[in-house]
Order: structure tokens, then C-alpha cells, then sequence
């Protein structure tokens, strides 16, 4: 699932292959930007700021959200696509390769200068080179509601989702209905921000430090299999902001109290 250090990647992948050229193709498939038109326009870079992606062409902005589901792959020119078009949502191409966002749901092409309209609520994002530890711990201790959903709270700290808080909440020994007033919020954020930079570099996440698949988690997705710290069965619920925001957790009610 994108969360932030998928988001990073993806906007290292597209900077490495896209900045410095000219746009040869640009095809967004939305209805409030099926008409915009870039080609001869140059690409000057793409960057994520939590889960957002901005890829900034000419005095624009392509600002992108990958949601569940989404991607942007490349290809070289020419080269056939492995999914269908009807899911194709944007095409960025140059001479030789082709940026092609797959199943976004949320895509939209501004004046760059109006950036801040998509990410200025945006909190602290621990892979931004102004990672802000202190200001983040503040707000997510600040929140009303419960770490979980603290933690999940783009507002609060960028970058992360539903398999981040959980994993988080283990290591730290937190049951995920504890009220975020309640927690160490500076010693989570920090294990946060020390773990998504370790995850950023790799093709898996993990948060067990294994790599093979069905190992690199320790609570998230094994609802009913024993605690691999303690063999307790692991429970399943969910919390959310309200009830269409809910998320699926999970966790270990001996490991996490």
C-alpha cells in the first residue's frame, strides 16, 4: 500500500528519469484537466511531501495522490504498457520515456506557485529535509482522539498510513485506543521517522528487519496468528476520525497495553 516512503521512491524514480527534459507527450484522462496541454514544456523535477507527489512541468504543477491502488510507472517510449488503458489516468513522456499514472484517483494540474493549496495542512514530514521531530511530537500529543487515529492524521505528521501506525504502536508497546495525551508521542515519532527513512531505500518494507515475504510484519494483516514476540493471538478492530474514515487495526493485547 503507498505510504510515504513509497511515495519517495516513486518521486526519486521520476526525477532521475524525467528532470532537465521536454515534455513529447502529455495526456492527462480527468475530465477537469482532459484539455491541458504541456508538450514543449520543461520538466524541472518531481518531489513527494508525505503522500502527495508534485511533478513540476513549466510554471505548473502535476499533483498527484496515489490513495490505495495508484502507481506511476515508467517506460521507455514505445514500449508496451502490462496494464490496460482504461486505467491509465496521465501520461508524461519525453523522447525516450513515458511516465504513466496507473489507477490514481486523485490528480490535478495547478500553477506551481499555488502548491501550498494541496500540501500547506500538511504536518512535519520525517523524509523532508525540514523533518521537524519536535513540532510533529506536539501535534500528535495535542490530538484529542486516539493514537491511532493521531498517528493517521496527515495534519499531524505526513507520511503515515494504516500498516505504519499499527507496526508502530507495537514497538512501542501502545494499544492503539490509548488517547495520544497519554503517549510518549516524542519517543513514537522518533521511531517513526528512524524507520520510514530505513524503509525508503528498500524494494519491501519491513518492520521486522526480515525480508521474506510474510515476515516483514508484526502485527498488521495477521489478525487471529500468534504474536511472534509472545504467541498471544493478535485481535482485530478499527478506529477512524468517523466511521467512513475507519481503518482496520490490529495488535497484540499482551505486548501492547
Amino acid at each position: 500500500m503507498p505510504e510515504g516512503d513509497t511515495v519517495f521512491r516513486t518521486a526519486r524514480r521520476l526525477d532521475a528519469a524525467l528532470a532537465g527534459h521536454d515534455i513529447a507527450r502529455f495526456d492527462l484522462r480527468v475530465p477537469q484537466a482532459a484539455t491541458a496541454d504541456l508538450t514543449g514544456a520543461t520538466i524541472h523535477g518531481c518531489a513527494s511531501r508525505g503522500k502527495h507527489l508534485l511533478l513540476r512541468i513549466g510554471d505548473r504543477t502535476l499533483h498527484s495522490h496515489l490513495r490505495m491502488d495508484g502507481a506511476w510507472l515508467l517506460y521507455r517510449s514505445g514500449e508496451k504498457w502490462r496494464h490496460p488503458a482504461f486505467r491509465v489516468r496521465a501520461i508524461v513522456g519525453t523522447h525516450d520515456r513515458e511516465a504513466v499514472g496507473v489507477d490514481i484517483a486523485d490528480i490535478e494540474l495547478i500553477p506551481t506557485r499555488d502548491e501550498h493549496r494541496v500540501v500547506g495542512h500538511l504536518g512535519p514530514d520525517p523524509l523532508s529535509d525540514e523533518w521537524d521531530p519536535v513540532e510533529a511530537a506536539r501535534r500528535v500529543g495535542a490530538d484529542a482522539r486516539s493514537i491511532h487515529v493521531a498517528l493517521l492524521d496527515q495534519r499531524n505528521v505526513a507520511g503515515f498510513g494504516n500498516e505504519y501506525a499499527a507496526e508502530l504502536l507495537f514497538l512501542r508497546g501502545i494499544l492503539p485506543t490509548t488517547p495520544a495525551a497519554d503517549v510518549d508521542t516524542a519517543a513514537l515519532v522518533d521511531l517513526g521517522a528512524r524507520t520510514i527513512r530505513a524503509n525508503r531505500d528498500r524494494t519491501d518494507r519491513t518492520f521486522t528487519g526480515m525480508n521474506r515475504p510474510g515476515r516483514t510484519t508484526w502485527v498488521y494483516g495477521r489478525a487471529d496468528r500468534p504474536c511472534r514476540r509472545c504467541g498471544t493471538r493478535i485481535l482485530r478492530g478499527a478506529q477512524g476520525a468517523d466511521p467512513p474514515r475507519e481503518r482496520v487495526t490490529f495488535w497484540c493485547p499482551e505486548c501492547q497495553r
